[in-house]
């Protein structure tokens, strides 16, 4: 069963409350979800919208044609004579998803027509569409609150339509008031009535039932369904694509053709573009989903993967991982050192994870990259230590002018100083730091991502932490810092940073054996 997708980010995603892309960001997420991830269609705006989407729609339609996908993307427009038509025309699209009213209720209180002439204003369109060569597909607004109030208004409709020029009609689930007993009912009862038509489900998730409701879509005979990336989308959003792959592939045995290891670039960089941060617990694409926390789980997965299941992180691009804390066991920690390449006796590993379980019950947060400091603390091993050491730093910031930072850093007992300035003052501390680096022919990482955590209604002397993620050389790791100052702690976490790197074991990849 090949199931088709479309990937409505670009329009549905981005009514979103404090979302908005610009071209540019709009040309690059729709290269990606055609090109990379291999959706089948985009919808990537609404005309009549803006100047701003005029020109995304006319930079994306562009880019579509040079390489043979611009039946791929779609615009929604409007019952609205040729306007919307002549809109996405002019900005070189070729398929309009037209809204029309799939509920009475609709019909007769916002656009104050008769179903006879809703019906005649859109085959007046399909026409003009054709004379454009303007592919035509149709939204039935509000068609759950049509099949649950006027289930003969709905089959007017497709009566009505069903043998115009019509590549498909969608069916979208728009105030996300469904269960998936209804969506199977429903689109069962559309499927059968229509076997001819290929019909798009479209889910919101107001209950959070968006992806069930996909399920029992396909199960139902559906062809087609929407997504978004990342569940984006107006209210409590859409199908999200990356649940939707997992689901439609490992409980329906449906082919959709998606490349499913590009998901989470594809979701890290929307995430990017629209400052809406993914839940740590969203599947697939959430940071702690492929992170074991019980030791039980670590032992389990140690002897013969015992904690697997079908959704391996491999297949999204993603790596396993074995999260440090009060739940730790001696499985959970050995995992963690072999990740990093240290290994050590059973007795000294014992007092390792007790210190980990440790600082767990006081809530710190616990990485693999704070590994070795802990085996130090714990078993004051002179091999993993500090050798660098930031001594002293001045932060400037005066209005009107760019900040400054000027540091003296201690290397291998060698003092070294530097002054720059930057956009903020944490990226003039980074730029004096990489002028040292860069003198002396020191590599350092790259800093991928920056999370600053402060405790909810926290003071204004309230502890913030820091939590870094770096690159280097094709190796991603984390570190933190704990300061009542936002910038030390980053500075604190980026001192711990450069101890990591200096490391031998992370720069030559070597493994360390500790025996006490």
């Amino acid at each position: 069963m090949r199931v088709e997708i479309m990937d409505t980010t670009l329009r549905d995603g981005e009514q979103m409350q404090g979302v908005s892309y610009s071209p540019l960001e709009k040309l690059h997420i729709a290269k990606l979800l055609l090109k990379d991830l291999k959706v089948d269609r985009i919808e990537v705006a609404s005309a009549r919208v803006s100047t701003g989407e005029f020109e995304a729609i006319r930079q994306i339609t562009n880019w579509a044609r040079h390489n043979n996908l611009h039946r791929k993307v779609e615009v929604l427009g409007f019952v609205d004579g040729d306007i919307s038509l002549n809109w996405i025309n002019d900005a070189g699209g070729k398929v309009i998803n037209l809204l029309c009213k799939g509920s009475l209720r609709h019909l007769e209180k916002q656009l104050r027509k008769t179903p006879e002439k809703h019906v005649s204003d859109i085959k007046e369109i399909i026409t003009k569409a054709e004379v454009l060569d303007i592919q035509v597909n149709i939204y039935l607004e509000d068609w759950s609150n049509g099949m649950i109030n006027s289930e003969e208004y709905v089959f007017h409709m497709l009566d009505s339509l069903k043998d115009e020029n019509i590549e498909r009609f969608m069916l979208p689930d728009t105030l996300g008031i469904l269960n998936p007993e209804q969506t199977f009912t429903f689109c069962k009862k559309i499927v059968d009535r229509y076997p001819a038509l290929h019909f798009d489900f479209h889910a919101h998730n107001d209950y959070d039932l968006a992806v069930a409701n996909v399920f029992s879509a396909v199960k139902a005979g559906i062809k087609g369904i929407h997504t978004t990336v990342n569940g984006l989308g107006e209210r409590a959003g859409n199908a999200p694509l990356s649940s939707v792959i997992g689901v439609l592939r490992d409980q329906l045995d449906a082919e959709t053709g998606l490349n499913e290891y590009e998901i989470t670039k594809t979701s890290k960089i929307v995430e990017t573009f629209s400052g809406i941060r993914i839940p740590v617990n969203k599947p697939v694409i959430g940071e702690n989903v492929f992170t074991q926390t019980s030791g039980i789980h670590a032992d389990g997965d140690s002897k013969d993967n015992l904690y697997y299941n079908n959704l391996i992180p491999e297949r999204f691009g993603r790596k396993r991982k074995y999260a440090l804390g009060k739940q730790s066991g001696k499985a959970t920690v050995k995992k963690n050192l072999e990740e990093f390449g240290l290994f050590l006796d059973p007795e000294s590993l014992n007092k390792v994870t007790q210190r980990v379980i440790e600082l767990g019950d006081k809530k710190e947060n616990v990485t693999t990259e704070d590994l070795p400091f802990i085996i130090a603390d714990v078993l004051g091993n002179e091999q993993i230590n500090y050798k660098i050491f930031i001594k002293n730093y001045s932060l400037s910031l005066s209005y009107g002018l760019k900040p400054s930072a000027n540091i003296q850093i201690e290397i291998d007992g060698n003092l070294y100083q530097e002054t720059s300035s930057g956009d903020g003052q944490y990226d003039a501390f980074m730029k004096a730091l990489h002028v040292i680096y860069d003198n002396l022919g020191k590599q350092y990482p790259v800093l991928t991502d920056y999370q600053v955590s402060i405790p909810p209604g926290g003071k204004t002397d309230a502890l913030v932490e820091t939590i870094i993620t770096w690159d280097f050389n094709g190796k991603e790791f984390k570190t933190k810092g704990l300061d009542a100052d936002q910038t030390e702690s980053a500075i604190k976490a980026t001192e711990r940073m450069l101890n990591i790197i200096e490391n031998s074991e992370l720069k030559e990849k070597k493994s360390l054996i500790v025996s006490i």
